[in-house]
């Protein structure tokens, strides 16, 4: 998939190139490094679409902790790419005409083609990426950054008119105009369809709602939830998908919670730890609630498996898929192995589930747990070598709070075991 993102900004890079006959004064370089920079940025809109669109090869294969962090990059690349275009076609044009910089800016945005438009796309796409520093990001709360987010579509939108009216790849080259119709329209077409119509089909299609809710630790609840139709609700154990409880002051917020459990008979089941506001109100919510849920989504999944031995290795609320995969990956007796970190023994959630598979499978099960003063005990290259003496020859998966899926991870990196072994997968999207 990189080699393919590359590749098409190399495509573009050409589209320049033939395009260009020769870079020779001040004003050819700086409109030549503006035509660059702004044919580059408007590749990187289409990318930013596209990443956006959660397409299954992508969200299954790749991961979407991945796509995440890749979309967030091309963001940070594209709102550079656009400020640079902005700076040196002002500027080279300024250059080229001798006028000043201010005269030319206000020649070009009142007097050019699509340009009005295009300003307000690029004062949204700028605004949408300070939002979306981190700085600001840690600042505002999920409703606010999300729904400012969904502004980029509109952004594109208004942007889109003055490349092709505008810009001297296309106004000469009937191809370039079509393949970029192309690029934006495939772009566009893979949000209306797994953004909208599949969700749409979905919840049309079963109708969801909450069966039940139990308590299953202190702050932690299950919350089971049923449908019509149920032979088509379907996900691989560790996947997740993104939940809207259609009840007041949770319908606004769609927040991803992992399985955790195989679906059974329709039934999907979530198991959640009070760490915010909405995770929290989950307690709170009755039965009979309407749901609306997009997914399945996730990469942590049997399909990742290259070794005969595994190790599942959970802290916190992050046991949920694992536990959804401690019952379900196939493995011989003495095969399987579970850590589960915790403070509290009372903090062990699904303890007697994961019990009964561990002594059904004949799987092993450590807890990892404070002691009794209080004190975390750190998981460590040579505590996992003691009780897995051959860990380097087992597959990880690793699921647990930032902080301690770090620790784990350089803990099992030192224990021997390979990066391309360690299947993790955040949810801090």
């Amino acid at each position: 998939m990189l080699a393919l993102l590359w590749a098409g900004a190399a495509a573009v890079l050409w589209l320049w190139w033939v395009d260009t006959a020769a870079v020779v004064t001040a004003a050819d370089w700086l409109n030549g490094a503006g035509r660059i920079t702004g044919l580059l940025a408007g590749y990187g809109c289409a990318v930013l679409v596209a990443l956006m669109a959660r397409v299954p090869v992508l969200e299954r294969g790749v991961g979407s902790d991945r796509v995440a962090r890749w979309h967030a990059l091309a963001g940070r690349w594209t709102v550079s790419l656009v400020l640079a275009h902005v700076a040196l076609i002002v500027w080279g044009y300024a250059v080229q005409s001798g006028t000043s910089v201010v005269s030319q800016t206000t020649e070009i945005v009142l007097d050019y083609p699509e340009m009005l438009k295009a300003t307000a796309g690029t004062l949204i796409i700028l605004a949408v990426g300070a939002v979306s520093a981190r700085a600001v990001r840690r600042r505002v709360s999920h409703e606010t950054w999300y729904y400012l987010h969904l502004l980029t579509y509109a952004a594109v939108f208004l942007a889109f008119g003055h490349q092709l009216a505008v810009g001297a790849d296309f106004v000469g080259s009937a191809p370039a105009r079509a393949a970029w119709y192309a690029l934006y329209l495939g772009a566009a077409a893979l949000v209306l369809w797994y953004r909208v119509l599949v969700p749409v089909r979905l919840n049309a299609r079963h109708r969801l709602r909450v069966e039940s809710v139990v308590r299953e630790a202190p702050g932690v609840v299950s919350v089971v939830v049923a449908g019509r139709r149920p032979e088509g609700v379907t996900a691989e154990a560790g996947q997740f998908f993104r939940w809207r409880f259609l009840t007041p002051g949770l319908w606004g917020t769609s927040t991803p919670y992992s399985l955790s459990a195989p679906p059974r008979g329709g039934r999907l089941r979530i198991t959640v730890k009070a760490l915010g506001d909405h995770s929290a109100a989950l307690a709170t919510v009755r039965p009979g609630t309407r749901v609306w849920v997009e997914g399945p989504y996730g990469a942590l999944t049997a399909r990742r498996r290259t070794r005969r031995k595994v190790l599942l290795l959970a802290g916190g609320v992050g046991i949920t898929p694992l536990r959804a995969l401690f019952e379900t990956l196939p493995a011989a007796p003495g095969d399987l192995t579970l850590v589960y970190r915790a403070r509290r023994p009372e903090d062990l959630a699904l303890r007697a589930e994961l019990e009964a598979i561990a002594a059904a499978r004949g799987a092993r099960l450590y807890y990892a747990l404070n002691t009794p003063e209080g004190a975390s005990v750190p998981i460590t290259a040579a505590g996992l070598r003691a009780a897995l003496p051959d860990i380097d020859r087992h597959d990880v998966y690793l699921c647990g709070p930032p902080g301690m899926a770090g620790s784990a991870y350089e803990a099992l990196r030192a224990a021997g075991v390979p990066a391309r072994r360690i299947h993790h997968e955040s949810f801090e999207l």
